[in-house]
Order: C-alpha cells, then structure tokens, then sequence
C-alpha cells in the first residue's frame, strides 16, 4: 500500500502535528500545562497556525486499533511524561477524542509534488531505526515500554506518524544516536518531505571531531561559501535580514544542518587563516574577495581593507567555535599539494576569460599564487566561486575535469554541479 502525504516542507519549518503539539509541551523550563490549556494550544495550532496535521494524527490514532494503554505510552514519551491525561481524569483516547473535536477537517489540496513512498517501504526502514535505539531508548525510559508501543504505532497506525513519534521521543528523553543512524533518519525525513529541523532539531547526535579539512558541504562553505552570501550584485546580504556585515557572517557559521556544530565554523576560519598568514598583499586579497563577492564598485568599507575584514570573519567563527565546542583548538589541515599542478592548469586555462569577465587583469594570477603557495582545494574553489559568480562557460572537457577535481578534494558533487555550466 502506498500512503498519499503532504509535502510537509511546505507548510512547516519545524516539527508539525501531534509530535509539534508535544514538543511545544515536552520543554523542562516552560510550564506544565492543565487539561483546558494544553487543549486551547491544540485548538491555536490547529486553526490560527494552520496546522492541519495535527487533526490527521490524531485520527490516525483514534481509527486505529491501538490499545488504549499503548496510545497513552507512546503520548507520554513525545512529551516526556509532562502531560499525562490520566492525571487529568481522562483516558488517552478520550483526550484525543477532545483533541480532534477542535481540529477541522480539511481536504488536502494534492499538486503532484507529494511523496510517493510505499507504506511497506517506510515501516520496514523505521521499525530497523527503532531496534537500533532500543537499548538506549529502554534504559531511558524504564517506566514503560516504550520500544514495543512505537513499534505497534508503525505496524498498526502509520509509519510515518510513528517515525515522528519515535523522534520526539529520542528528543525526549536525551537518547544520543550515532552519527550513521542519524544520516539514516535524516535520508527518512527526506523521503517523506520533512523539513530538516523536524528530524535534527533537538536530536542528540554523537557527532564526530570538529574538522577544518572537511569539504562534504553539500551548499556554500568557507570563504568562497561567505562571498557568495554577500554577492553584491544580488545585494543578498541585505535582503536576508536586518543586521551587521558581522551577524551575517554569524549566519553562515550556524549553518550546521546535518553537521557537526561549528563545522562551517572551522572550515572557514581555516581559509581565513590561510591568507592571513600567506604572503598575498593586502591590495590582492582585498581585490580578490571584492571580486568573488561582486563588490568591486561597492560604497561600503566594512570590507575595504582585505586582512582587517579577514580578521573580523575570524573573530566571528572563534566566538561561534567557544559556544559549539569549548574545548576545540582551531588548526589549520595540511594543504593539499597533491592537487597544485591540474589545479593550477585550470587556473590558466581560463586565465583569459577570468580577466574579460571579471574586469581585472590580476585575479587569475592571485588565484595561481594561492594555488601554488597557499592551498590548491582554496584556489580551486575560489575558481568555482568566480566562475559561477560571472556565468564563464565551461567546455564539456573542461567541465568533466572540475567535477574529477571536486570529487578528488572531497567535495560534495553539488559545489561543481550547481555552481558551473557545461557549455
């Protein structure tokens, strides 16, 4: 059987539905809610936020065949244990009996975008999540089999509703997955179009060292990534938000989605360090990123001054860096000569169409010195950045050769692919 479901990527940026109302009741440091509150926020969420999933959850519950007792169980372990209905002289299903009753019905409105994901398919891949997490999950709540009543939810209710349930309860009760399990319930959330923050959000993940070297990103990192963000000619920096040029490089080093905390962090401070301390003189470096950014006829002078501005990014990572890992000692990896030469060869092979596009006749040899001097994985990816930044077309050859490149330093395929044209 295949289960027709919301893009719910659309429509939430966060957790939604049953498992949203639980995580808006299940914060140790907000209030414990009674009956008659907890059933006007279910009310608020459901009409003034429009969150019509709530109202399917939990009609997905009531139709099903779930003991009481396992929906109560399962109910208090998305909250963790901080509203219990039975304290408020009413059973689970009753309660959700009221829960419904302020929920409209309303139809969905399918455009074809939905997933399309075989119920089989799904219960089989949440059910081996569970397992996984059994023991920690078992030893977290011991009050109440936890395990076996999620596991009926997905057999006998709905894989999806009892993915999230499973979520919160992780989320709950303070379980640290593994950091493979969590790309697994990552690739789930993203089958069944959750936004990313309804999996991660709040989810302890045993991530692994803090890495400067890491290159896996799969959207803009490092500072090629940050010069991107402050595009002049798009002047997206200031159409994302009120703010300073500092708190929009904070942005990009809270972008952590799906990543060790502080990794964009470390990675950027990292080619920060690297021109800091290479021998580019500070007219070539202020160039160099004004180019990249699109800034060369820019009024501002928060960026006027290259090395003054790189000392303030750095600034930035560090202070993001103290709050994500207090106990990490920025380095810098070894650069990667291994690459130089075909790096270096792209660099003057599109020598002349860098200098056309771009304007200035000394971009192509600022990025051959960082690429034979300073770090070829940085050049190279400052070549993608201006590439992408002035449409240069690329050549089928010469295409294929930037994704081996890519491939070669780590690279999500995305930095090539989404950023060049094959021409």
């Amino acid at each position: 059987m295949t289960r027709r479901r919301e893009v719910y990527y659309v429509d939430h940026e966060g957790d939604f539905g049953l498992t949203g109302l639980a995580e808006a009741l299940s914060s140790p440091a907000g209030p414990r809610l009674d009956a008659p509150a907890v059933l006007a926020l279910a009310a608020r969420t459901a009409n003034d936020d429009e969150d019509h999933q709530l109202g399917k959850d939990v009609r997905l519950l009531l139709e099903s065949p779930l003991p009481g007792e396992v929906l109560r169980t399962v109910w208090l372990a998305a909250v963790g244990g901080r509203f219990d209905p039975v304290d408020h002289g009413t059973d689970t299903r009753s309660w959700l009996r009221e829960i419904v009753a302020v929920c409209p019905v309303r139809e969905s409105q399918w455009t074809g975008e939905e997933p399309v994901v075989p119920e089989a398919e799904v219960r089989e891949s949440v059910l081996s999540e569970i397992t996984t997490a059994s023991p920690a999950l078992t030893s977290a709540a011991q009050e109440r089999d936890v395990v076996s009543a999620l596991g009926q939810v997905v057999a006998e209710a709905d894989a999806d509703l009892g993915f999230r349930l499973f979520l919160r309860a992780l989320k709950a009760y303070g379980v640290t997955v593994a950091e493979d399990q969590y790309h697994r319930l990552l690739a789930i959330g993203e089958r069944l179009a959750y936004p990313l923050a309804a999996v991660f959000g709040g989810l302890d993940v045993s991530w692994p060292p803090l890495d400067p070297g890491r290159r896996d990103f799969e959207f803009g990192f490092g500072l090629p990534g940050l010069s991107r963000l402050f595009d002049g000619e798009w002047d997206s920096w200031r159409h994302e938000g009120t703010g300073t040029p500092r708190e929009h490089v904070a942005r990009l080093t809270h972008a952590d989605s799906g990543m060790t905390p502080g990794a964009q962090a470390a990675v950027l401070l990292e080619d920060v360090t690297r021109l800091l301390d290479s021998e580019l003189s500070e007219e070539a470096i202020t160039a160099l990123w004004r180019t990249a950014a699109r800034r060369r006829r820019a009024v501002d002078a928060f960026d006027a001054d290259g090395r003054t501005w790189l000392r303030e990014i750095a600034d930035v990572c560090t202070q993001r860096l103290t709050v994500a890992d207090p106990a990490y000692e920025p380095f810098v990896s070894p650069p990667r000569t291994d690459l130089m030469e075909p790096v270096a060869r792209e660099v003057q092979h599109l020598g002349q169409a860098v200098s056309r596009e771009t304007g200035t006749d000394g971009t192509a040899a600022t990025l051959e010195h960082i690429v034979t001097t300073v770090d070829a994985d940085l050049g190279f990816r400052f070549l993608v950045r201006i590439v992408e930044a002035y449409r240069i077309s690329l050549t089928a050859a010469c295409y294929a050769r930037f994704r081996e490149l890519g491939e070669r330093l780590g690279q999500h395929p995305s930095q090539v692919t989404d950023a060049v044209e094959e021409s």
